[in-house]
């Protein structure tokens, strides 16, 4: 089981997500930066964020891609998903829409794997509907923690052929 991992995701959109993901404790992830120091590192420009990339991602056990609406359009996320690839680290995917954001839940994302190219990336969706249709983010909360461990051990590598 891949205990320690690297969570790609669109920080402006689906950081509170990812705290609430965090906080299941199954795995170790990395530090999941505060607003300041996103912008900071962020004005700083490419290349700091790339060698933060890298940096963090240098002694993970496999990447996790958290795909929310807008995930699969990110720079930053289509980058980390061609690094996992290309150092074969792991990977997979897992839909966060169903978790609240502020009390919101959001509507389904694509398949940022799609978009970097990439076939056969699984990808698990926790997401729990009532009997109404309407997404219970409590109980999809539930099945992730339940799952999320099991989970990061079914990541795929990119062929050695």
């Amino acid at each position: 089981m891949a205990k320690s991992v690297f969570y790609s995701f669109h920080y402006d959109r689906d950081v509170h997500r990812v705290q609430l993901i965090r906080n299941i404790n199954a795995l170790e992830g990395q530090a999941v930066l505060n607003g300041q120091d996103w912008e900071k590192l962020q004005r700083s420009g490419s290349d700091a964020i790339q060698q933060w990339i890298d940096g963090q991602m240098s002694y993970k056990k496999a990447v996790i891609v958290l795909i929310g609406q807008q995930t699969a359009s990110r720079p930053w996320v289509q980058y980390e998903i061609k690094k996992a690839w290309a150092d074969r680290k792991p990977l997979l995917g897992i839909c966060i829409h169903g978790l609240s954001s502020l009390g919101q839940v959001d509507s389904p994302g694509a398949d940022p794997f799609k978009k970097a190219g990439l076939t056969g990336v699984p990808v698990f969706d926790p997401t729990v509907r009532a009997w109404n249709g309407v997404v219970d983010s409590k109980a999809t909360y539930r099945n992730l923690a339940s799952r999320l461990e099991g989970w990061s051990a079914q990541g795929v590598t990119k062929p050695k052929w």
